[in-house]
This record gives C-alpha cells, sequence and structure tokens, in this order.
C-alpha cells in the first residue's frame, strides 16, 4: 500500500508499508528522490513491574551502503550511534513522545535506517514523518499524525526541504515538528536573524507539514489498523481529593517561600513524608499499601497543579523572581593558568566551567557519516557530572542529552567565529552546579572563554531558557526557567544570540496549541532577557582579547602557487619534515582552489618566522616592479648577474647600474657585492630577469626616475645610430681589413 504527496519544491515523496518488516507493529518505507527511509515500531504488550516511566527509545541510524561508502572505522561496519545519528534521533522522540497516552508504560522502540541516499535529498528532514508514519499504521495508540520539515532562508525567501548544495547560502535553517494544528518541536540555526523570522519560518512549515499528515491519515484509511486495548490506571477521584485535602496547603507554603534549591527540597521532602504518615495514621498500613501507587501519582498531581495554579493565579515564582527577571549572575576569565583560555558563568544555582583549546590541522575531528567523512574544526563537548544535582551516578561516558546539549550550544557560537579559522578550536563545558538552563550556561561561558583566549569573534554570545505555563486561558512566560519549572510546564523553548539577533534555538512544547501571538512574546521577552546576560558578562569581558595567551600556539597562513606544493613537501615529505625539524613547528599543507595553503604553528613567535622565512625562500616568485637585494655572482663586461631569494639571478646591465656611464663593469662591482635592485622585466618565453639598480637610485635633483621616464630612456638609447664600422677603424689608427692582411706577422 501506498500513497505520495508533492513538496513545495516539486520533488515526490513516497510512503509505502507492507514490504518490508511486516512482523514489527508497523513499518514505512519514505522515498524521495533516491533517499530512502525505512522505519519500525513495535510496541510491548506487557509492563515491567515497578515501570514508572514510559520507555521509549527512538534509534536513527544510517546504512553507509546508502551512500555506496564503507564506514571508516576499523571494524568496517556500522556501530554505536555518532553524534550526527543521535541528534536526529533526539530531534524525532522530542516529536512524537507528547502523543502517546498518559501514563503508557509500555516498552516501546522506534527504529529509522537510512537505506538509500539522494545526495541532494537531506534524509534527517524525512525522519520524523517516517516514524508517525510506521506508528499510524501500527496498532499502537498514538494520538497522530504528525511530521517535520526543514525551512531555510535563502536569499530572503523561506523553502522547505531545500536541495543540499542550496542550504550552504541560507542564513536560517530550522527543523520543525508539527501535527495539523500545533507546533510541537522547533530546533535550529541563524546568522543573528530577527524574532520575525523565526515566526515566519514556523508558518511556512507549519503549512507544508499540514500536507504530510493528510497523506498519513489517507495511508491508515488503507491499512485500516484497529488500535489495541490499553489498561492505563488513573486515579481514583476520592483519593485525589483526600490527597488534596492533605498536601495542597503545605505545598502552597513552600511554592510561595522564594526558596533555593536545596531549601526547597528539603521543604517538599517533609511535606511528602509528613503526608504519608498522615495517611498511615488515618487509613492504616493495609490501605496505604493497597493504594500506594495511587497515592503517590496523586500527590505528584497535586503538587504540580498547585505550584502551577499560583503562577497563574498569583504571578508566583518558586524563587520568588518576577516571570522576566534573569536570576543573578557572576563570572570571571582566566580561570584555568594552564588553558589558552576559560571562564566560569554563574547564574542563580547553575555554573558551568568552560575552557578553551587551540590546536593546528592535526587536531581536527573527523566526522564519518554516509554522506561524507569530513574534519571539524570547531568542537564543543558538555558534561554534566552527578554532583552538579548533588547525587551520585557511574560515569559511563556522555548520554544523549549532552550530545543534545553540547551541540545546541556549538551551532550558537560557530555563528560568530571568524570567518578564517586558523586554529582548530575546542571548548569544554563542565558544569559544576545545576539548576536549569546548563545549556545556555554553557554558550555564555563558552563566548567568554574564547573571547579571554583571544579569538576574534564578531559578538559575544548568551543564551537564555525559556518557559510556559498555560491553562484555563491564561498564559505565563517565564524566563530563565529553574529545573522545576521545566519539569512542571509546557514549554522548554532556549534561545541564543548576540546583539543583533538569534543564532540558534530550540523549543519543545508539551501542550496543544501556542498561538503565535503568545510565541512572539516569548521571542520578545526572550530577547530583553539575552541582552541582559549579555551587558552582565560586559562587565567582565565584552570583546576578545587583543592577543592570544603566551603559552597558546600560533599559526600563521601562507599562500602559494600551486606548482611550489611539491617543492615544499619534498620527495616522500623530506622537504617539509627537515623543515619542522629544523624550526621546531608544525607545518601543515593543502591545495585549495588551486593554491597551496600553508599552516604553520608553534608557541614559539621566533620558530615561525624561521619557518615562514624558509618556506618563503623556496617558493619565491620574483615580480616586476618588486624591489631586492641579492649578491653579485659574475661580473661581465656587458654587467653583473645577480642572485638573490630563491636561487633566482638576472641581468645588472652596464646601462642600468647607474645614472651615470660606467666604462668598466670591474671598476663598480666586485663578486660578493650586496646590491639592491628592481625588477623591470621578465621575458615571458625564457624567464630571464633583468634588473635595475638606477631605478630606484635618487639623481643628481634628488629625485627618483619613474618607470615611464626610464622606458623613455631606454627607447632612446636603441634609436640612437650605430657608428659606421669604417670610421670606427679610422679612429683605431688603422686602414681597411685589406692593409691590416698585409701587414707582416710577428715571429
Amino acid at each position: 500500500m501506498m500513497v505520495n504527496f508533492a513538496l513545495p519544491n516539486g520533488r515526490e515523496v513516497t510512503i509505502e508499508t507492507g514490504k518490508l518488516a511486516t512482523q514489527a507493529d508497523g513499518s514505512v518505507v519514505v522515498k524521495c528522490g533516491k533517499t530512502m527511509l525505512f522505519c519500525s515500531v513495535v510496541s510491548g504488550t506487557s509492563v515491567r513491574e515497578g515501570q514508572s516511566f514510559f520507555p521509549l527509545s527512538v534509534d536513527y541510524q544510517e546504512k553507509f551502503a546508502a551512500a555506496g561508502r564503507i564506514p571508516g572505522n576499523f571494524f568496517r561496519r556500522e556501530t554505536r550511534l555518532n553524534d550526527y545519528e543521535i541528534l536526529i534521533s533526539r530531534i524525532v522522540d522530542r516529536a512524537i513522545r507528547p502523543l502517546f497516552p498518559k501514563g503508557y508504560m509500555f516498552d516501546t522502540q522506534v527504529i529509522i535506517n537510512l537505506i538509500s541516499l539522494d545526495p541532494e535529498v537531506m534524509p534527517d528532514a524525512l525522519a520524523g514523518l517516517a516514524a508517525s508514519a510506521a506508528l499510524m499504521v501500527s496498532d499502537i495508540p498514538f494520538s497522530g499524525p504528525i511530521s517535520e520539515c526543514r525551512v531555510a532562508r535563502i536569499n530572503g525567501e523561506y523553502v522547505v526541504n531545500p536541495e543540499r548544495t542550496a542550504l550552504k547560502e541560507a542564513d536560517l535553517d530550522l527543523i520543525v515538528a508539527a501535527d495539523a494544528d500545533n507546533i510541537m518541536m522547533v530546533e535550529g540555526e541563524g546568522k543573528e536573524v530577527d524574532e520575525k523570522a523565526i515566526i515566519e519560518a514556523l508558518k511556512v512549515g507549519h503549512e507544508a507539514i499540514k500536507v504530510h499528515c493528510k497523506a498519513q491519515l489517507e495511508l491508515r484509511a488503507l491499512v485500516n489498523p484497529t488500535n489495541r486495548e490499553v489498561n492505563i490506571p488513573g486515579v481514583d477521584d476520592d483519593i485525589m481529593s483526600y490527597v488534596e485535602d492533605k498536601v495542597k496547603a503545605a505545598v502552597q507554603d513552600v511554592a510561595r517561600g522564594a526558596l533555593n534549591k536545596q531549601q526547597r527540597k528539603d521543604a517538599f521532602k517533609k511535606v511528602k513524608t509528613d503526608y504519608k504518615a498522615a495517611v498511615l495514621e488515618e487509613k492504616g498500613e493495609e490501605w496505604q499499601k493497597e493504594n500506594k501507587s495511587q497515592l503517590s501519582a496523586a500527590y505528584d498531581k497535586v503538587q504540580k497543579k498547585t505550584i502551577r495554579d499560583l503562577m497563574l493565579n498569583e504571578n508566583v515564582r518558586l524563587d520568588g523572581r518576577k516571570f522576566d527577571q534573569v536570576r543573578d549572575i557572576w563570572t570571571e576569565i582566566d580561570y584555568l593558568p594552564s588553558a589558552h583560555g576559560s571562564a566560569i558563568f554563574n547564574r542563580g544555582e547553575t555554573q558551568a566551567l568552560t575552557s578553551l583549546t587551540l590546536g593546528t590541522k592535526t587536531d581536527k575531528q573527523m566526522v564519518d557519516v554516509a554522506f561524507e567523512n569530513s574534519f571539524e574544526d570547531f568542537i564543543l563537548h558538555y558534561n554534566f557530572p552527578a554532583y552538579s544535582v548533588g547525587e551520585t551516578k557511574p560515569m559511563r561516558g556522555p548520554g544523549r542529552r549532552e550530545v543534545g546539549h553540547a551541540n545546541l550550544a556549538q551551532r550558537s557560537i560557530r555563528q560568530v567565529l571568524p570567518d578564517e579559522m586558523t586554529h582548530t578550536i575546542r571548548i569544554v563545558s563542565d558544569i559544576m552546579e545545576s539548576n536549569g538552563s546548563s545549556s545556555m550556561a554553557t554558550v555564555c561561558a563558552g563566548s567568554m572563554a574564547l573571547m579571554d583566549g583571544g579569538v576574534k569573534l564578531k559578538r559575544p554570545v548568551a543564551g537564555i531558557a525559556m518557559g510556559m505555563v498555560a491553562e484555563g486561558g491564561k498564559i505565563a512566560i517565564l524566563s530563565d526557567i529553574l529545573g522545576d519549572e521545566d519539569a512542571l510546564g509546557d514549554m522548554d523553548f532556549k534561545l541564543t544570540g548576540t546583539e543583533r539577533g538569534i543564532t540558534a534555538c530550540q523549543m519543545d512544547i508539551k501542550i496543544d496549541g501556542l498561538p503565535y501571538e503568545q510565541l512572539e512574546q516569548a521571542l520578545d521577552q526572550a530577547r530583553a532577557g539575552r541582552l541582559h546576560i549579555l551587558g552582565e558578562m560586559a562587565k567582565t569581558i565584552g570583546a576578545p582579547a587583543e592577543d592570544l595567551k603566551p603559552h597558546a600556539p600560533r599559526i600563521v597562513k601562507l599562500i602559494i602557487e600551486k606548482s611550489y606544493i611539491g617543492a615544499v613537501i619534498g620527495p616522500g615529505g623530506k622537504i617539509i619534515q627537515e623543515l619542522q625539524e629544523m624550526t621546531g613547528t608544525n607545518i601543515n599543507i593543502d591545495e585549495v582552489d588551486g593554491k597551496g595553503h600553508i599552516s604553520i604553528a608553534s608557541n614559539d613567535k621566533a620558530a615561525i618566522d624561521d619557518a615562514v622565512a624558509r618556506i618563503k625562500k623556496i617558493t619565491f616568485t620574483p615580480e616586476v616592479g618588486g624591489v631586492y637585494t641579492g649578491t653579485v655572482k659574475t661580473i661581465m663586461p656587458y654587467g653583473v648577474f645577480v642572485g638573490f631569494e630563491g636561487g633566482k639571478d638576472g641581468l645588472l646591465h652596464v646601462s642600468e647600474m647607474s645614472h651615470t656611464r660606467i666604462d668598466n663593469v670591474e671598476d663598480a662591482f666586485s663578486e660578493g657585492d650586496e646590491v639592491t635592485f628592481k625588477i623591470v622585466d621578465i621575458d615571458e618565453r625564457t624567464g630571464k630577469l633583468r634588473l635595475s639598480r638606477k631605478a630606484i637610485m635618487p639623481r643628481a635633483d634628488g629625485t627618483i626616475a619613474t618607470d615611464e621616464e626610464l622606458e623613455a630612456e631606454r627607447n632612446a638609447t636603441k634609436d640612437r645610430p650605430k657608428r659606421d664600422r669604417g670610421d670606427r677603424g679610422d679612429r683605431r689608427g688603422g686602414g681597411d681589413r685589406g692593409d691590416r692582411r698585409d701587414r707582416p706577422r710577428r715571429d
């Protein structure tokens, strides 16, 4: 069974089911051009004992055969998901997770595989469509359909699912997820775009997604699945009322207390302990055990609803702030003396310690994905250790959350990096403590560390996380949300940018329906918060340091003609290896756009200067009009041959030695003499150089002759009539040649 529809760019999308993986609960193949995505969904039929959360896993993985490539890793096979695949998995997860029934606790797995790749059709924009379509043809309860699309602004026009090459020209790139009625998830980046551009892109993307949803409903009608019956236990109304009566007042007191995180945690813990003791005393142990799960669920619901009601009805936040107020901020730079740059950014009870390391081309990170094998020169890593929230946890490397937060911060800062990157840059953000918005703290601290290290950022970048509580027609937009506000709120909207505009965003909406007017309010409030944070950062550092740290590697770039690349490298790399050994530098050379691009790195400026001089000597190309200094190698009656840079030599004719006549060249020059000259001509056929000393010598009146005046002198000399050979002979005292031959020879 199959349905199809057309994208705004004219490409046709096909969704097919019933051919592959028929034992899965649902499976589809989505095809656009030569790009094909296979997706399967399976959900368990029993719940594990004690299961308290929805165990949904989404795994997007690309088969390298889809692009006709063999993986570049040691095993030469697809292994654990790479960061790119994890990021796409997270986007799909965030879009579909809210649409499963509340309380659905069955193990559910969504697997998406790229099985064929069209170089121009990007698969990440189709992954959400594939997952939703597979769920729609299954019997798994799912309140879909939804879909995703990419919206880019290219040359001022909003384009849905642009081709890969066209995307390079975009100044805004968003992935949008939505159902037919509401935007659900947004993630993307921009080149300092304004808030209105985000709103317009969402509107364009939503209209396109409506077409995707219609096609999925048509496919579901063809399959006609019957939703499985699922028993999702709820909370009895009587128990709900009983619990509310017991704890509501106590929860209100804590919520109104403007406590810090630990105080609030301890206070809520006491409320729960007292509540359990009261239930035990009034209802008895047997009743308590019998209704344990309902009592726990009811407490969580009452606590959440009570805090939300206080926000909507009394404008009360847990820490006592106003809705648009940002927590207190303090910052510090140059904290780590051995790093190439460092910063601490502390906002409320969230703190990021960030370090900068500058490396060379050899430090670039290899990125091996199905489309291509490439190298990344800007790396950002985010670490969230358990101690940051006062907990213990095994250290088993970064999880999906760390990968996602790092990517958001990386995309935020990338937009303001220098156009010409000399170094490989690595930022590491270690979260020292956390109470919400640690990814945004990473953006702020990362920006400051780069400026502290002397990296020439175009402008500083800051980030802020926005929240929302909406119920009964009332909406509260919250700036700089706490961790608790994130958990009980209806939106998590992270925005980063400079004073000029937005560089990245990430939004998850947990409820149906966010009017564009309210989204505009959130964007405007976020902008005010971002500018405030930038102002606080500027009190410590507002612009890049004038120079790199003394111990940071310095890199100088040279561009040479392609024909000299081999000369610098030498046979088997002999010359470049000798250069590195003699100068103590790290030298790399690449061919880019028909030129040789050389980077020379070292902590020692003198070593770099030495390497530059040696390379320039190898690659020296003389130019007409250039002034150089050389050494007299050979003396001839008509001039001298001068050797200079790069083993070059040229003729300094006797007529170009001085403004006055020189009768004997040997009287003016000796071998080994140093002479400064100007190149006045290069023979295009032979490459011979014609030099002039008088072109740079003052005349008798103290002036320097212009090129035009000197050329006129040369032409005048050429046009002067030559003397008759016979006359020359008479002046020398001889007769004609016949008379000479008649003279008797000497014995």
